[in-house]
């Protein structure tokens, strides 16, 4: 089954779900953002990106700001960048790079949103992609990640729970962890003050 082009969700929010699906909703279905200084670097990055010209090199030629689509799991966007690596038979195969301000994180919410661009690529131009990279700001490294079918499975189901979310039209409660204090909405959800308020009614409602 293919969704239709009304249906299509931003890509970006594989990487948002599988970080926290509260900063998901907040974000895609209550429409909220908060920029801070993590957001505000990540975006300078992109924008450098996004606003350089087409290059070639001897067996690569690179393409920035591609726009992206897959009807199969219903998502839309853009890869900041594509390499397309010419092979031995003289054909051009997409090898997406992400580019993130940071450095690799513990979960795979990196290695999914960059999954699904090549997905969306495969589907886009009917080849097979095997690899891409991410890129890490902080780092200044590149690394390279495998297309396997772990990743991919997971990348399929990380898509299919952003859409179930979406129409569900629920923000899931908060659940306080460390990685909150990264997060850019940490001010607009206040984790620990909601996570303490849901305690507190439940306790009333149970004592009832």
């Amino acid at each position: 089954m293919n969704y239709t082009e009304d249906d299509l969700i931003q890509l970006s929010a594989l990487q948002h779900i599988v970080f926290c699906e509260r900063q998901c909703a907040l974000i895609h279905i209550e429409q909220l953002w908060d920029e801070n200084l993590f957001t505000a670097e990540g975006r300078i990055m992109h924008d450098k990106v996004d606003t350089a010209n087409k290059e070639s090199r001897g067996n690569i030629r690179i393409e920035y700001g591609v726009p992206i689509r897959s009807l199969r799991l219903g998502l839309i966007g853009k890869a900041d960048v594509v390499e397309f690596h010419r092979m031995d038979d003289g054909t051009w195969i997409p090898f997406p790079v992400e580019y993130k301000r940071g450095k690799p994180k513990m979960d795979d919410c990196d290695k999914v949103q960059l999954c699904a661009q090549a997905i969306c690529l495969e589907e886009m131009l009917n080849v097979e992609i095997k690899n891409g990279a991410l890129f890490y700001g902080r780092t200044r490294r590149r690394e390279d990640v495998v297309f396997d079918e772990k990743l991919r499975l997971e990348t399929e189901d990380a898509a299919m729970k952003v859409h179930m979310l979406i129409e569900s039209g629920i923000t899931p409660k908060p659940e306080y962890s460390k990685k909150c204090k990264k997060c850019s909405l940490y001010e607009l959800c206040m984790p620990k003050v909601s996570s303490k308020a849901s305690n507190y009614l439940m306790k009333a409602v149970e004592g009832e």
